[in-house]
């Protein structure tokens, strides 16, 4: 899964789950959302509204792909990712003019 934009939700250093969107943007100023809690890992109904909140929603089906990071010297962390696409399409009015 390469194509942007992707969602992808992780553990911090810290241990908490947080949500982030991938875009062509420096990664500085990539959408994110942090859940605030190691456990228990965020649902999959918390997953969509954090990305409805961040301008985000599900491209095709629900499924995440789930990964981890390979072993080294430093603890293996666990992480997924899945195609998203912004909300509302470029260019849409809401004005129903």
């Amino acid at each position: 899964m390469t194509s942007l934009p992707q969602a992808r939700m992780a553990t911090q250093a810290s241990g908490t789950w947080v949500l982030y969107v991938l875009t062509d943007a420096p990664f500085l100023e990539w959408p994110m959302h942090d859940f605030g809690r190691v456990t228990p890992m965020p649902t999959v109904q918390e997953r969509v509204r954090a990305l409805t909140a961040l301008g985000y929603a599900v491209e095709g089906g629900p499924e995440w792909e789930w990964n981890a990071t390979r072993t080294s010297p430093a603890p293996r962390h666990l992480w997924a990712a899945i195609a998203v696409r912004p909300a509302t399409p470029a260019g849409a009015g809401g004005d129903g003019a």
